[in-house]
């Protein structure tokens, strides 16, 4: 009892305790960066401690280079931990398995309590983990103690089971879904430990928890039927239960949960793809958590603001449909508002994809493009026409609402050609200055010229930029020759 007495004296107390406890798997999907962040929120909302713990007692799925994973992605997103692997803490080892010789003495103590039993019944790993079994015909359940101790004595491969109530009924309660009620009688005796001696995710989690002195338990609502049996297990040595925070799973569509498999973004993904990390957590907030008050309509938020305006009452009860249109307007607006330094950073490789031209200011293709970027992965095709000029189709130089066709197009594109062949200052302003001049002669109005001019520069009907922006941008020598071949087309 000293072992016990001693590890309970290092629980911390008195203040707010969270942890995030990912198992290494290789990425980090949508749903656990949520489940990492408003951890992370609810520890720091009330100035608490944030843990990191690695749960790797499933050997099965772990993946090689899983731990640097989670480390990154913890690192890029700013969820700093106060406790962890690799920074230590008073309730360490901070990973499973080297907590291992705790877990058996806990299933001990428990047996000792009344709470599990030891079970030599033949049974499949599956039917182990799921305790898919007649409880009640379980010879195991009611074995006298000598009886069991003979077994082990004489080294018989056992299990210990959960011993629940088989009368009566346990309530929770959840932050989100209020008290809940179940009877006794549906729940199964649990396997708390395995034959090879590890601990079930359920065991580990309980003893863990109260270990660490964790206070705040978030996850997925997915394990909102195992809560009874936690609060059994808490009970059952005598432990304060935590607060229970379960999220509804984050959805793909109405009736399908995202999944990996089928092809949903992870983390990773999303920012393979361009997405910046501070407009994917703030989206990630805001699925299945609104805020309150004065802040309700608010969608922007800086991590520090989050921290302070996240509030467990803000969580819905209702799964949350990730909309990647959604994200990609919300990543359009931080696009925006980040430096022009900043943004050329993270611009220039993906502008290098398709451009290689050295003669090319990338600087000034980056403030081009700017304002009229979703996601840095659809820089390459919106800005390929600057390295070459792409095979076009005439039938863009019509246009209904500037009442351009291929006829007009023509006689704007010669008469633009000898103005700007005499031009000498070939910047944006004096472009358009020079084009405004052709408008008044021709008496038409602007898009008349600058939409032909525009299409035979770039070969394409939308681009990051208009006609004299383009022609700044690629010199003059380019834009002429870039002219004179929509005359050639246009004149065949």
């Amino acid at each position: 009892m000293d072992f016990f007495a001693d590890l309970e004296s290092r629980i911390p107390s008195g203040k707010v305790r969270t942890r995030f406890a990912p198992s290494p798997t290789g990425y980090m999907h949508v749903g656990n960066l949520r489940t990492a962040l408003y951890t992370w929120l609810i520890a720091r909302n009330a100035d608490g401690t944030f843990i990191l713990r690695i749960e790797d007692t499933d050997q099965g799925r772990l993946v090689e280079g899983a731990v640097d994973v989670i480390y990154n992605t913890m690192k890029e997103c700013g969820l700093d931990h106060d406790e962890g692997p690799d920074v230590g803490g008073p309730t360490g080892p901070y990973v499973q398995t080297e907590r291992r010789p705790l877990y058996g003495k806990y299933a001990e103590l428990l047996v000792k309590k009344g709470g599990a039993y030891y079970c030599f019944c033949e049974k499949t790993e599956s039917e182990e983990d799921s305790g898919d079994f007649n409880r009640g015909a379980d010879p195991c359940r009611d074995m006298p103690a000598a009886e069991a101790e003979a077994k082990i004595a004489a080294g018989l491969p056992f299990v210990i089971r959960q011993r629940i109530p088989q009368e009566g009924s346990t309530t929770f309660r959840d932050a989100s879904f209020g008290d809940i009620t179940v009877e006794n009688k549906t729940l199964d005796d649990q396997v708390l430990l395995k034959r090879d001696g590890l601990p079930t995710y359920n065991f580990a989690n309980v003893i863990d928890d109260h270990l660490m002195g964790i206070t705040h338990v978030v996850r997925g609502s997915e394990y909102l039927s195992s809560a009874p049996k936690y609060n059994l297990l808490y009970e059952s040595f005598g432990w304060d239960i935590p607060t229970y925070v379960h999220c509804s799973p984050v959805m793909r569509d109405s009736q399908h949960k995202m999944s990996k498999r089928h092809g949903d973004p992870s983390y990773e993904d999303l920012i393979n793809q361009g997405y910046l990390t501070e407009a994917v957590l703030n989206y990630v907030a805001l699925l299945g958590w609104s805020p309150k008050g004065e802040l309700s309509e608010q969608e922007f938020f800086t991590l520090p603001e989050l921290a302070k305006a996240f509030d467990i009452a803000g969580i819905s009860k209702s799964p949350a449909v990730f909309d990647i249109e959604k994200l990609r307007w919300m990543n359009s607006e931080y696009m925006k508002k980040l430096a022009p330094e900043v943004f050329f950073e993270k611009a220039e490789p993906w502008l290098r994809q398709a451009i290689k031209r050295t003669d090319i200011d990338l600087k000034a293709v980056a403030a081009l493009v700017q304002s009229r970027c979703e996601i840095l992965s659809d820089l390459p095709e919106k800005v390929d026409f600057i390295e070459a000029l792409p095979e076009y189709d005439i039938a863009l130089y019509t246009h209904k609402k500037s009442k351009s066709n291929a006829e007009t197009s023509l006689k704007v594109l010669e008469a633009a050609l000898p103005m700007l062949e005499a031009q000498e200052a070939w910047t944006n302003e004096a472009l358009y200055e020079l084009l405004l001049k052709l408008v008044a002669q021709m008496e038409v109005k602007n898009s008349v010229v600058l939409w032909p001019i525009r299409v035979a520069v770039s070969g394409k009907q939308s681009t990051p930029g208009g006609a004299t922006e383009l022609c700044a941008l690629l010199g003059k020598e380019e834009s002429l020759l870039r002219i004179r071949k929509g005359i050639e087309l246009l004149s065949k």
